[in-house]
């Protein structure tokens, strides 16, 4: 009887190692895919791994953003990770992580410095107003290429995002003679950002002229984003900067005798 108990979960281990273990990274291991674990290292996690994320906790629909998961505790030679989100979508920053069945691991395990490993990466908002939730869990390991008991590994906190709905607040507006010209958001961007101006009503419902365009530091016109006539209302105009460095630049309004400009950052 002890002897088929073995067998059986012997098996048992290697079907669940198969399933969350590839030649790069590791998958279905976060508290959203169960709670498995790293258990292919350890059965249990170890409290003397700590594992968190760093980054905003609010954004907008569709808004997207930088964060850095870490670690620290354990052997803390090399380290591997598990990321997953329920509403949003996870990618890469560079080549050290990539994207397995819509979740985020290591391509290696990254080597610790100064007693702790990080991970950049970003996510991207969806466009419903929800609380999401990015998940994590990380082992810190001695690097030998053979996983034991040895190796430790721990969850990270589970970090909420509240996608909020953009204000609209004659605030943060400038009124110009009735038109309104926005902040851009996101702002800082990468690589595509919202600019909304508004075009004034007037008695006959005539359409105005505008010209919306953006400029480099050093004033050189970089992409003309409006130059129409539009009638009365809101608009809202998608600078796309693929193929710009990053930088500061400003976008200019001109409608009639209105001129007004606004700064923002695209940050690669």
């Amino acid at each position: 009887m002890k002897y088929s108990l073995l067998i059986l979960a012997t098996f048992f281990s290697i079907i669940i190692y198969a399933n969350i273990n590839y030649e790069h990274g590791i998958i279905d291991m976060t508290l959203l895919d169960g709670g498995l674990g790293c258990v292919c290292h350890d059965v249990q996690p170890d409290s003397t791994v700590n594992v968190w994320i760093e980054g905003p906790d609010t954004l907008f629909p569709n808004d997207t953003a930088y964060y850095k998961l870490m670690m620290n505790g354990g052997p803390s030679v090399k380290g591997g990770f598990d990321l997953a989100v329920r509403f949003g979508v996870l990618d890469s920053v560079d080549t050290l992580t990539y994207i397995l069945f819509d979740e985020l691991t290591h391509t290696v395990p990254k080597p610790f410095a100064n007693a702790t490993v990080l991970w950049d990466f970003i996510y991207k908002a969806p466009d419903s107003l929800v609380t999401d939730t990015i998940y994590s869990v990380a082992n810190s390991v001695n690097g030998d290429g053979n996983p034991q008991p040895d190796d430790k590994w721990n969850f990270g906190e589970n970090f909420p995002v509240t996608i909020t709905a953009k204000p609209v607040s004659v605030d943060e507006a400038i009124i110009l003679n009735g038109y309104i010209l926005s902040q851009n958001y996101p702002n800082p961007f990468n690589p595509s950002t919202t600019i909304n101006f508004t075009v004034a009503q007037n008695q006959r419902q005539e359409t105005r002229e505008v010209s919306l365009k953006v400029y480099d530091v050093l004033g050189n016109e970089v992409a003309t984003l409006v130059d129409d006539e539009k009638l009365a209302g809101s608009y809202d105009v998608e600078f796309d900067a693929n193929g710009l460095t990053s930088g500061i630049y400003f976008y200019t309004l001109v409608a009639g005798n209105v001129i007004e400009t606004k700064k923002m950052v695209l940050l690669r």
